[in-house]
């Protein structure tokens, strides 16, 4: 009798019989320990790169999205959220999600803060200042009701929480990642996404500090401006102002004169930082007293600011630009010290006010120069601006002046007897994309007056 041939399988010959056993031959230690190199080798270059990426965010809420998203390729999950929230209370605090919509971290939100691990760390319980793994939350005896609830309702399954410090703040916040399944990230990659937020904490620490200086510096060059513009007959004004991350030197004015007539100034300090927000509060105050005193002379008005500066601020310069208003006539007496022109806007114009060429204030030994008269039609808009509007386009100064120009002339018929529309549509025109509220050294002010 003849033994059938089995045909091939999968590529082996079925005619040599297989061994009893097959034993895997065990590899030589200078494999293992070339495998552990190029494991550690590819570690760090992950790491190297990710914080390369963090250390190129300069805003809070890119540097939080961010060590959010790269914290989630470490650990293997999908969602997660991160909150901010200083241990010294404060601030900025703020909240931002990864692949959870508004609505979502709503709910995350109405679980108890004590009964997560998220909210444990941030209150500082004894024991949580380490990683918190629940790698199977729904099969937890303890489980709050509420917690279970927004589980089932999100599909998330199991978490990882893990707190943000810094080495000098202390805890800044904490950062949960969320799994659709039953999981927990394995030993190599707590470890790596540990070294990773170390090096987020210090990161995240220094932008709070500068979040906290910005928010005191604009708060400051707030406060020493208008609180609100005054109503005057025959006038409606509007005015806005950004500040830059360090604090600048511009200023805008409208005051009440004697005989139902208005003082409209601009200006800007030389320098940035709590020094210049300091000499640009006394320079406003002065032109307020210099103004109440000799407003319908503009010259005047400048010249005594010039005087007061180099006598008490010798190492700065200013430009300022001083206009005295007589309402009921719609005449404007306008003088100028090293500023950009006004703009005049209205139905049938839209021009810049030919004020003479002038030195900043503190650059001679004695400044003057000429006023300059305007007569406004009914319905016109006066528009001062400080140069740093120009400046944050980032054109060489012509094209930004064509700019300003052609923003202005642009305004919609619907929005030209509004000063608050005209100047929120001067500034997203002349400064789209948000350009009027990005980190800039660059100061902005701008300031409208519509002449009945």
């Amino acid at each position: 009798m003849t033994t059938p041939k089995l045909g091939k399988v999968a590529g082996i010959d079925s005619t040599v019989p297989p061994p009893a056993h097959t034993v895997a031959p065990a590899p030589a230690p200078s494999a293992v320990i070339q495998d552990r190199l190029a494991g550690w080798v590819s570690d760090l270059t992950t790491l190297h790169e990710l914080t390369e990426r963090l250390a190129r965010t300069t805003t809070m809420l890119s540097a939080l999205r961010e060590v959010l998203d790269a914290g989630a390729g470490l650990v293997g999950a999908r969602r997660g959220l991160l909150v901010l929230e200083p241990a010294d209370g404060h601030g900025p605090d703020t909240t931002v999600g990864l692949g959870l919509a508004h609505a979502d971290l709503g709910h995350i939100e109405t679980v108890p803060r004590g009964v997560t691990a998220i909210g444990r760390i941030l209150d500082g319980q004894p024991g949580c200042d380490g990683e918190i793994a629940h790698p199977d939350l729904l099969a937890e005896d303890g489980l709050d009701p509420r917690h279970r609830e927004v589980a089932v309702r999100l599909g998330y399954a199991a978490s990882y929480t893990v707190p943000l410090t810094g080495e000098a703040t202390g805890r800044l916040g904490a950062v949960v990642w969320l799994y659709d399944e039953p999981a927990e990230p394995p030993e190599r990659r707590r470890h790596l996404a540990g070294r990773y937020l170390r090096a987020a904490g210090e990161h995240l620490a220094r932008l709070v500090e500068l979040e906290r200086a910005r928010t005191t510096m604009a708060t400051i060059a707030d406060e020493l401006l208008p609180a609100r513009l005054p109503r005057v007959a025959g006038v409606r004004m509007a005015a806005r102002h950004r500040t830059g991350p360090r604090g600048g030197g511009d200023w805008y004015d409208a005051l009440p004169l004697p005989d139902g007539a208005l003082g409209l100034a601009v200006g800007s300090v030389t320098g940035a930082g709590p020094s210049a927000v300091a000499a640009m509060g006394r320079l406003r105050a002065s032109l307020r007293a210099y103004a109440v005193m000799e407003g319908e002379d503009p010259v005047a008005v400048l010249s005594d600011l010039e005087l007061l500066l180099r006598l008490t601020e010798p190492a700065r310069s200013a430009t300022a630009l001083f206009a005295f208003c007589e309402p009921r006539l719609r005449k404007i007496v306008i003088a100028g010290a090293g500023h950009i022109p006004p703009l005049v806007l209205g139905n049938r114009r839209t021009e810049f006010a030919e004020t003479s060429l002038s030195a900043p204030l503190g650059m001679l030994a004695c400044w003057e120069a000429p006023s300059v008269d305007l007569i406004l039609n009914p319905g016109e808009t006066l528009l001062l601006c400080t140069d740093g509007l120009l400046h944050r386009t980032g054109d060489a100064m012509d094209r930004a002046y064509a700019r300003l120009h052609a923003a202005a002339a642009s305004v919609p018929a619907a929005l030209r007897d509004d000063p608050e529309g005209i100047v929120d549509h001067v500034l997203h025109t002349v400064l789209p994309d948000g350009l009027d509220r990005a980190d800039s050294a660059e100061d902005v002010v701008l300031l409208a007056a519509r002449f009945d």
